[in-house]
C-alpha cells in the first residue's frame, strides 16, 4: 500500500494502516509510514496467515517500542479498502483519546472460571489505577483468542461476570483455511492456546453491536449423541448427524457437505429468548459434525432461513450513526462463514464495499464474541464517533 494513508481525520482518535508487502519487514515498513509514530495508547495489528507470525510480531514490537503492540492471526482482513486476504491491517489508538490495559491468558487448555474473573477484576482495577477518573460508562473491552482451543465459552462467561456492565465483543483468531493454528500478539511474542484481554476506556462516543441474518425456521434437531470436549455431534434426532442435518436443512442427500454448505445452512440455538448461530465446522468421514461452539446431548438446534446479508448489516450501521451520530470507525470481526456465505451468492464485491464505505476495520474470525456469548456467523464489533468540537 505504500504511503497511502487511511487516518480518519484528527476526530476519529484512531490512525488505520494496510500493507500487502510481500515479506514481514516490508510490511512493517510500510505500517509504520502510514501510522502516528508516538503518544499512542495501543497498535493492534490483525495479521494473515500468510506471513509468520513470530517475525511478524517481533519486528511490529521492535519498531514501535514505546507502545503495546497486540493483535492476531486471521481468516481474512477486513481493511479500510474492503475485505482482503493476505495482507495485514493495523490501528493505533491515540494517547489523547484513549487508555487502554492488557492482559494475556494463557495455557487455555488448563483454564478455569476463578481465572477469567481474577483477571478481569484485576485489569479493571488497573484500569482504575492508570485513569484514576474513569468512569466504566466510557470503558469497552476487546477479546482475541485462540480460535481452536474450544475453550471460549468458559473464557467469555468468566470475563463477562468480573467487567461490571463494562461491554465486551471480539474475535477467535484464524488460519486461513487451515484450521491447523492460530495465534495472538502480546509483548513481541506469538501465543496459541492463548487469549488477550483489552479494556479500553475513550473520551469518544462508542457503541458495541451484533449483526446476523437469520431467522429461526419450524424444524428443530435434538442433540442426541455428541463428544462434548471434541464439539462433535454423532446423531440428531436419534439418526447419524450428517444425514440429518441435511434433511433437516433441505440439502440434497446425495449433496456434498462443505464450507460453503454450512455457510448458508447454519443452526440457531435459543439462549435468554434469542437465537444464536452454532456453525459446523465440517463434516468427519464417519458422517459426524463438528462444530464451531460449544454442543451438548439435549441441546436443541433449529434450521435457519436467511434475510438479506447486505440489507442487515445496513440496517446495524444505520442504528450505530443513528445511536452515536458520525461514525468514524468500527472495528469489527465477522464470522469466516457469512464471508463464504457473501462469496456462495455472489455478494462478496457488495459486502466488501458497503464495509469500505463504513469505514470497516478488523478479521474474519472462527468465531465472535458478545458480551458473555461466543457466537457464530454474526459481525460484532464497536463503533467509534468522533471527537466532539
Amino acid at each position: 500500500m505504500g504511503q497511502a494513508d487511511f487516518r480518519f481525520g484528527d476526530a476519529s482518535g484512531v490512525a488505520v494502516a494496510k500493507s500487502k508487502a510481500a515479506t514481514v519487514d516490508g510490511a512493517v515498513t510500510e505500517l509504520a509510514a502510514q501510522l502516528p509514530p508516538d503518544d499512542l495508547a495501543l497498535i493492534l495489528v490483525f495479521v494473515s496467515p500468510h506471513y509468520d507470525p513470530h517475525h511478524f510480531i517481533a519486528e511490529i514490537s521492535r519498531h514501535f517500542d514505546t507502545t503495546p503492540v497486540c493483535g492476531c492471526t486471521t481468516a481474512g482482513e477486513l481493511a479500510p479498502d474492503g475485505w482482503d486476504e493476505n495482507s495485514v491491517v493495523a490501528l493505533a489508538f491515540s494517547r489523547a483519546d484513549f487508555t487502554a490495559v492488557v492482559r494475556p491468558i494463557l495455557n487455555l487448555d488448563s483454564f478455569r472460571v476463578e481465572d477469567g474473573r481474577r483477571i478481569g477484576g484485576e485489569l479493571c482495577r488497573e484500569l482504575l489505577r492508570v485513569t484514576p477518573q474513569v468512569d466504566r460508562g466510557n470503558s469497552f473491552g476487546l477479546v482475541l483468542i485462540d480460535g481452536l482451543c474450544r475453550r471460549e465459552e468458559a473464557v467469555m462467561s468468566a470475563i463477562y461476570a468480573s467487567l461490571d456492565d463494562i461491554p465486551i465483543v471480539g474475535g477467535s483468531a484464524g488460519d486461513g483455511l487451515r484450521f491447523e493454528r492460530t495465534w495472538v500478539f502480546f509483548e513481541g511474542n506469538a501465543y496459541t492456546n492463548a487469549a488477550l484481554l483489552i479494556l479500553l476506556n475513550t473520551s469518544l462516543p462508542f457503541k458495541v453491536f451484533k449483526c446476523d441474518n437469520f431467522e429461526p425456521m419450524p424444524q428443530k434437531m435434538v442433540v442426541t449423541e455428541a463428544d462434548i470436549e471434541s464439539r462433535t455431534v454423532k446423531e440428531l434426532n436419534a439418526e447419524p448427524a450428517a444425514e440429518e442435518y441435511s434433511r433437516m436443512v433441505g440439502i440434497m442427500a446425495d449433496a456434498k457437505l462443505d464450507p460453503f454448505s454450512f455457510a448458508s445452512h447454519p443452526v440457531l440455538v435459543r439462549v435468554g429468548g434469542s437465537y444464536y448461530a452454532r456453525s459446523i465446522q465440517r463434516v468427519e468421514p464417519d458422517g459426524s459434525l463438528h462444530f464451531f461452539c460449544a454442543i451438548d446431548e439435549g441441546m436443541v438446534l433449529t434450521a435457519a432461513t436467511s434475510r438479506s446479508l447486505v440489507g442487515s448489516t445496513q440496517d446495524v450501521f444505520a442504528q450505530m450513526q443513528d445511536q452515536i451520530g458520525e461514525v468514524s470507525l468500527y472495528i469489527g470481526f465477522e464470522c469466516l462463514l457469512r464471508r463464504l456465505d457473501a462469496e456462495q451468492h455472489q455478494l462478496a464485491r457488495d459486502m466488501s464495499e458497503l464495509y469500505r464505505q463504513n469505514r470497516v476495520v478488523g478479521f474474519h474470525t472462527y468465531g465472535e464474541q458478545f458480551g458473555s456469548m461466543h457466537v457464530n456467523q454474526t459481525f460484532t464489533g464497536v463503533a467509534i464517533g468522533r471527537r466532539q468540537a
